[in-house]
């Protein structure tokens, strides 16, 4: 049984220059709820794993070896004891009462499984993190050369939920992974990410497999946060980051697209850290 509210994870390599803000507006807000937050420093060349001791509210865990995100987010759900629980970029800082608000959403709508805040750039206006789920038309228009025509497009604005009036709350297909809200009844039926993803489409899978299972997937704007979104792969086309995107995008396509063909699509999700962490923990999934 949950002892907690509210568990707060938060997963950083080298964010040194972000986390200490994250943390100001982080701690105090999950405190007031009664609430934890565990931080898992994942292998950092910085400062980050001496910024997140000096909160004596948190516990830290520091990787001995680099995991994927997934992986690292998995690890820090396993411990967590708490009703609800946050996945929260270390590039973000929390505003007064956006997780109260979140809390209060989610009380007070039992079928929602995984829900998120209204993400601000840091001069206030709204980023676009509520989406649509992937097709062809967004993919190329937003992870090939042709995407320096397209940003304009059709397909790029569905994908974006541009033209959603974002001051109210909404089901959307999937949240941008920098705020994640998730019900521990639903992260129980439906398992934690998939750790085969290093990095990126993680929260895309995820929220795919909560609609598959029933449970609704919302936006709520009176949650808000600051969000600096540094969105490396999006800046930087033809680097490793932009090749890491694909092979993700790749295994959600053999999980949801593909017909269960041997060799070829995938049918289980990878929870290997979460496993072992629960059996360590001793508790039972």
């Amino acid at each position: 049984m949950p002892t907690k509210t509210l568990s707060a994870i938060v997963v950083t390599h080298n964010h040194a220059h972000f986390l200490a803000r994250c943390l100001d507006s982080l701690v105090p807000e999950v405190m007031r709820l009664g609430g934890e937050i565990i931080v898992v420093d994942n292998c950092s060349d910085d400062a980050s794993a001496a910024i997140a001791r000096r909160y004596p509210e948190i516990y830290l865990h520091v990787n001995q070896d680099r995991q994927g995100f997934a992986a690292n987010s998995n690890y820090g759900m396993a411990l967590a004891e708490g009703r609800y629980l946050l996945l929260l970029n270390p590039d973000t800082e929390v505003l007064p009462g956006a997780l109260e608000n979140l809390v209060r959403f989610m009380d007070n709508h039992p079928d929602v499984g995984l829900c998120g805040a209204r993400l601000l750039f840091p001069n206030g206006q709204t980023q676009p993190s509520s989406r649509r789920f992937p097709t062809l038309g967004s993919f190329i228009a937003r992870r090939t050369p042709l995407r320096v025509f397209m940003q304009n497009s059709r397909f790029n604005r569905r994908h974006l939920m541009l033209n959603a009036d974002h001051s109210q709350p909404q089901p959307v297909d999937w949240l941008l992974g920098a705020c994640l809200f998730v019900r521990r009844k639903a992260l129980e039926e439906i398992g934690p990410l998939d750790e085969g993803y290093f990095l990126y489409v993680e929260d895309i899978d995820w929220a795919r497999r909560m609609h598959q299972a029933g449970w609704k997937v919302y936006y709520v704007p009176t949650a808000q946060m600051i969000h600096h979104h540094l969105a490396v792969s999006d800046k930087h086309f033809l680097s490793q980051r932009t090749w890491v995107h694909t092979l993700s995008m790749l295994r959600y396509i053999r999980k949801f697209l593909l017909p269960p063909i041997p060799w070829l699509a995938i049918q289980e999700s990878k929870t290997t850290v979460w496993n072992t962490t629960k059996k360590e923990k001793g508790t039972p999934f």
